[in-house]
């Protein structure tokens, strides 16, 4: 597997791990705040075939109070 999906895969599964770790009784709320946005803004690009192609992400439906 090439770097990047290896970098990819590694910071979705700590998401994933954090995540989970919220639900811990005793969980440190501010261990969580600080490494949430942190593991968010590390995240690479997705390797390539994770989203079908032509996809864009900016794409989507308008919700309430969105410009139309």
């Amino acid at each position: 597997m090439c770097e990047s999906v290896d970098d990819f895969h590694r910071t979705v599964s700590l998401l994933v791990a954090l995540a989970v770790y919220t639900h811990v009784p005793g969980a440190d709320p501010e261990f969580i705040d600080a490494v949430g946005p942190a593991l968010s803004a590390s995240l690479p690009e997705p390797p390539p075939g994770v989203f079908p192609p032509g996809f864009d992400p900016n794409d989507g439906p308008k919700y309430p109070g969105e410009g139309w």
